[in-house]
């Protein structure tokens, strides 16, 4: 075993937590840095967007299944809200198209 491990991969293996810090300011922590897109998140943000332009929701479908949140874990419920909408959104959609189609099949 190599025993040039730093003081806190020492602190770790001890059972200790540590705090992990960001390289541009050691004095913030990892998730002390506001999120993008206004400070609400890339799924948030795509989640109100989406009322307007409906295929924000199904990029951040694809962001949460492409395990985006792995990169900050605050994504996680915001892209998962988005991924629900497009699915809602995709419902709404075939019903409609059914439909039609069976209107338009019955005259």
């Amino acid at each position: 075993m190599d025993q040039r491990l730093s003081a806190d991969a020492v602190d770790n293996r001890k059972g200790e937590y540590v705090p992990i810090r960001n390289a541009e300011d050691p004095q913030l922590g990892k998730f002390d840095t506001p999120l993008p897109c206004f400070g609400c998140g890339i799924g948030w943000f795509s989640l109100l967007l989406g009322f307007v332009f409906p295929l924000m929701w199904y990029y951040a479908t694809i962001l949460y299944f492409g395990n985006y949140y792995h990169r900050d874990p605050r994504e996680r419920a915001g892209l998962a809200a988005s991924a629900i909408a497009a699915l809602i959104c995709t419902i709404a959609v075939v019903v409609t198209i059914a439909v039609f189609v069976l209107q338009s099949v019955s005259q």
